[in-house]
């Protein structure tokens, strides 16, 4: 198998994750977004919408993190990730889904806003658009803070592929100036996921 990424996409950081977590057979290979190379016809073939992460297995391409992060965990066995029994595996995936829909994209907001944009040469920050990713985001932080007040992982004590999730976009949380002073939980839980080896493989410019 063939993961492609780069290393400053959180959307793929994930999938990185839980590759590495799983020591699955996995060979990553890196995009350079600079470059464009996520605009080729060899990547276009691969994921018509041009995006990061793209898994590649036996002729099979699957694109959208979160179902590489379920489908390597699926293909690999005694793996605890991932739930096989239903309620346990319905817990994971509701906050697989809460990170897609609603956390993410709240940190996507301000992650352009105060980093991306300066990167590529757009200017600074939109005030107005950061006060719209801050609304997004501070409520959200609330609820996972007070998920993880009671458990030790986001799912209970077991560390699960929501954890994975959740993380990735938050070792941007630096340079997208997240709020996340007030959630103590949140930088206690953090910590433990950057403590994974997984992690400092995957995100060695982000371990602390």
């Amino acid at each position: 198998m063939r993961l492609y990424h780069h290393p400053f996409s959180f959307n793929a950081r994930r999938a990185v994750l839980t590759a590495l977590h799983l020591s699955a057979p996995v060979e990553l290979v890196t995009v350079d977004m600079t470059r464009r190379e996520h605009l080729t016809p060899e990547f276009l073939r691969m994921n018509p919408n041009h995006k990061l992460p793209v898994l590649e297995d036996g002729g099979f391409y699957l694109w959208e993190s979160y179902a590489i992060m379920q489908y390597l965990a699926d293909s690999t066995p005694d793996q605890s990730v991932l739930p096989r029994e239903a309620r346990p595996r319905a817990d994971v995936n509701r906050w697989l889904f809460w990170c897609a829909q609603h956390f993410s994209a709240a940190i996507g907001i301000l992650n352009w806003e105060h980093a991306v944009k300066g990167l590529i040469g757009l200017g600074g920050p939109n005030p107005a658009e950061v006060k719209r990713g801050e609304q997004l985001f501070n409520p959200l932080a609330a609820v996972l803070d007070a998920q993880l007040a009671r458990r030790s992982w986001v799912c209970g004590l077991e560390l699960t592929l929501a954890d994975f999730a959740i993380a990735a976009p938050l070792g941007d949380a630096a340079a997208a100036r997240l709020p996340l002073e007030p959630h103590t939980h949140i930088h206690r839980w953090l910590q433990q996921v950057k403590a994974l080896p997984a992690w400092k493989q995957a995100a060695p410019h982000l371990a602390e």
